[in-house]
């Protein structure tokens, strides 16, 4: 069974979940979020983009 949920919403719980039951500061969080988005405009984007990518093969159970 293949579930398709949008990133973001699966980020935004995670960050609610960890501010909410972690004691994480909102702040913390938007810091994290603002340094992705910086992050994937670096020459790391490929390598970012191909551990994702393989990590939910993995998830998925879609890898050869």
């Amino acid at each position: 069974m293949t579930v398709s949920l949008p990133l973001v919403f699966v980020l935004g719980v995670i960050a609610w979940a960890a501010i909410k039951f972690l004691g994480v500061r909102l702040w913390v969080a938007l810091v994290i979020a603002l340094f992705g988005f910086w992050l994937s405009q670096t020459f790391l984007a490929p390598a970012i983009e191909s551990g994702t990518r393989t990590g939910v093969e993995v998830v998925n159970g879609t890898n050869d």
